[in-house]
């Protein structure tokens, strides 16, 4: 049977009609995980939940120990996994508090553990990254937002920076240039080692601002913090519809 996950912020075990079960504490191969699985019911579907930043929020994107992270969630039967990401927007249609399911990503980091096959390998070890994100997945998020009516966009670039600062503007306008749509800097490299680990990754946007040189004035978090609870309150629409209607993409 299939196991679902939910990586992202610590409010997300909030939402409604969700029943905590239990917790978890792992210790890992590759150290500790963010923070504890959180393991709860909706309805008759089991979900475990992830702080990415720990709990409380702490861990800065360049410091979030990737690996454990997603080594624990596969210990724990994980199968299908949401990350759920605040991002800035680059083009026209990435306004703030809209969402977007990416299909694709560009890695700008640097430095991070961002691999399992690196130590005590019986041979060099590739994946296939033609696709970052499950496409069954994908399409079963896509479902579910026009099921629940809700106005998001199907498809779009996610370029990965380093952090924790923001952008200049010269940056994004050199990753608009690339082909990026949003900015974020916690998709890489999740969205890789969950597919070295054989799981179902997709990823839902929050665009919490828009990206550097695109509107007029600085950016502020008072501002982000806004557009990530409006934002929010569609994944919240989008995750229980999905959960409700799933077909078991990993039993497909």
């Amino acid at each position: 049977m299939s196991k679902l996950a939910i990586i992202g912020g610590t409010g997300l075990n909030q939402m409604d009609d969700l029943q905590i079960t239990a917790t978890r504490t792992l210790e890992t191969p590759y150290g500790r995980p963010s923070a504890d699985y959180v393991f709860a019911r909706l309805d008759d579907k089991e979900i475990i939940f992830l702080a990415r930043h720990g709990n409380p929020h702490t861990i800065p994107p360049h410091k979030i120990n990737y690996r454990a992270n997603i080594w624990g969630l596969k210990k724990c039967g994980v199968t299908e996994v949401i990350a759920i990401a605040a991002v800035g927007g680059i083009t026209p249609a990435m306004s703030p508090a809209h969402i977007a399911i990416p299909d694709q990503i560009i890695d700008y980091s640097y430095g991070r553990e961002h691999t399992f096959f690196a130590e005590n390998l019986a041979h060099v070890t590739h994946i296939d990254f033609t696709h970052p994100y499950s496409l069954p997945l994908r399409s079963e998020l896509i479902l579910a937002a026009q099921k629940a009516q809700l106005s998001i966009s199907p498809s779009g670039t996610y370029g990965c920076t380093q952090g924790p600062r923001l952008e200049s503007s010269a940056e994004i306008s050199r990753m608009e240039r690339d082909g990026c749509d949003v900015v974020g800097m916690t998709g890489m490299p999740e969205a890789a080692l969950a597919k070295e680990q054989g799981l179902h990754y997709a990823s839902i946007a929050v665009v919490a601002n828009w990206a550097a040189g695109k509107s007029a004035g600085e950016i502020s978090m008072a501002e982000i913090e806004r557009h990530v609870k409006k934002g929010m309150e569609t994944v919240f629409d989008l995750l229980k519809t999905y959960i409700r209607s799933s077909n078991q993409v990993a039993q497909r």
